[in-house]
């Protein structure tokens, strides 16, 4: 239990025996109760009956791979993804951010890094507002040696998360005004949005509209657009996007690596693709080159 006495649960899907007793021990030490499954099919069935705040997923598993556990527990669940590659080859990490994971890990980790980055991801909100969290199911604690889980074993049934949506009021684009003072404050008005032309972010609810259309975005695609509303024209680096997705602003313990950076360019491709923005003509962000991204001019 974390220190509020809420009940964590952590789903492990690894199929080497040797990973999923590390896994379940660093977890266990990190106050979580473990369920794990040693396939994919079993993993998202377990996902789906626990309803975990953190999942880690292999990518090599027998069944399906972890790219297709990923895409299929992302439709049902809001459950903090970290997924695991033994290879280093960019595309598997880029991959597996497309298939909806959080985080990923390459292998052979090193365990307190996992759990620094499975706390920095706690940190971060997990549902949108107004969504309840499921309350876990009574699970005893397990050990490293805990058997692997399977969705023919009996178990009691729990309601399946469901991921909100939040409607808003209806806002038409603002008017073209001059380029704003770069020192002064972002915009905010009484009821909390942050407005940038005709996209509107309100930190609080974690709800994005484009000229009043809401936007369904990830948690990092949403982190990333608030921290440019936030800096408005100012340049924000790739590095300080890197660290604002794990919720350390600024002041990190671990380097930021270029994979990193490539994984902030990912979830930027996805940002702007729903956002509709043309990177040649951009309505909303502007690359820099060599530097990062920042909110385009106002038109």
């Amino acid at each position: 239990m974390d220190d509020s006495g809420e009940r964590r649960l952590a789903v492990i899907i690894e199929d080497d025996p040797d990973i999923r007793g590390l896994l379940e021990t660093v977890l266990s030490q990190a106050g979580f109760e473990t369920v794990s499954a040693d396939n994919g099919i079993d993993g998202v069935a377990a996902v789906r009956q626990f309803d975990p705040v953190v999942t880690t997923l292999d990518v090599s598993l027998p069944g399906i791979d972890g790219f297709e556990a990923a895409k299929r527990i992302r439709s049902f669940s809001n459950t903090y993804i970290v997924m695991l590659t033994a290879r280093d080859e960019e595309i598997d990490a880029l991959q597996g951010l497309e298939s909806g994971a959080d985080d990923y890990v390459t292998k052979p980790f090193r365990p307190r890094e996992l759990r620094a980055r499975i706390e920095a991801m706690l940190r971060r909100p997990r549902a949108t507002p107004g969504e309840a969290p499921a309350a876990a199911p009574a699970v005893d604690a397990r050990p490293a040696s805990t058997p692997v889980w399977s969705a023919s074993a009996e178990a009691a049934p729990a309601p399946a998360p469901t991921q909100a949506r939040h409607s808003a009021p209806v806002a038409s684009a603002p008017a073209a005004t001059p380029l704003p003072d770069l020192d002064k404050p972002p915009v905010v008005s009484e009821e909390g949005w942050i407005e940038h032309n005709g996209l509107r972010v309100n930190r609080e609810m974690r709800i994005a509209e484009v000229d009043g259309v809401e936007l369904e975005l990830t948690r990092s695609e949403f982190d990333l657009v608030a921290a440019l509303m936030d800096s408005r024209r100012r340049v924000r680096s790739k590095a300080d996007l890197a660290l604002r997705l794990r919720g350390e602003d600024y002041v990190t313990t671990y380097y930021v690596n270029d994979a990193d950076k490539r994984a902030v360019e990912v979830h930027m491709a996805n940002l702007r693709r729903k956002l509709g923005d043309n990177i040649a003509a951009p309505r909303f962000i502007e690359t820099v080159r060599g530097v990062g991204y920042r909110l385009a001019a106002i038109n």
